[in-house]
């Protein structure tokens, strides 16, 4: 039976047998048993990892240990309010720290960084993410959007379409058009990504 580890761009955790292209750490979700409780975060330093490094290896939800979770690609853990980890991915973060400070003016420490994140990406008091809404056009490649409200679907924006998201893997793309839609992706990791900020994408993106 799979673990609930695996993170989607709305940022909820749900089963699923997948791995995909990265892990990441929001600190000890999960009880004894490798359930997961109710909060959501016991840090605000969400990393996104790569999933071998110097050899480490980890067991699965072992007790009092962080809990591992998982992104299908670099895409989603940026829209779920993850960014690169400093130790394992430290060309990645400087890349995206650099890019935050043409943006913003300043290079934070790390603290001032998650900080800073943390307020775009979640709700205050509650368990859910934080969404705003711009027109599509407006957006980077590499963004995640809902496109109806009636779709609960994830869309990924890339190039001129919109590309169904799934647990293992992209859909077939629809052709973008302009209109007003709810955005996953915080925004200031949203300029990062507009200043040029390449994510790491899955291979069914094509």
């Amino acid at each position: 039976m799979a673990l609930r580890n695996r993170v989607t761009p709305m940022g909820e955790i749900v089963a699923d047998p997948g791995r995909g292209l990265f892990m990441g750490n929001r600190g000890v979700l999960h009880d004894d048993n490798k359930v997961l409780g109710p909060a959501r975060w016991k840090h605000q330093n969400w990393v996104t990892c790569r999933l071998r490094f110097k050899g480490r290896r980890r067991t699965l939800m072992t007790p009092r240990r962080y809990t591992e979770l998982f992104f299908l690609d670099e895409a989603v853990a940026l829209a779920a309010g993850h960014r690169p980890c400093g130790e394992c991915r430290r060309r990645d973060y400087n890349a995206f720290l650099d890019l935050w400070a043409d943006v913003h003016g300043h290079r934070p420490d790390a603290k001032a960084f998650d900080r800073a994140l943390h307020a775009e990406r979640a709700v205050p008091g509650a368990r859910r993410q934080r969404r705003h809404r711009s027109m599509l056009f407006d957006l980077p490649d590499g963004a995640f959007v809902l496109n109806a409200d009636n779709d609960p679907t994830p869309y990924l924006v890339w190039g001129e379409t919109l590309v169904p998201y799934a647990p293992g893997g992209y859909g077939a793309p629809v052709p973008a058009r302009q209109k007003d839609v709810v955005v996953l992706t915080p925004p200031s990791t949203l300029a990062v990504l507009e200043a040029g900020y390449a994510p790491v994408m899955h291979g069914s993106l094509g």
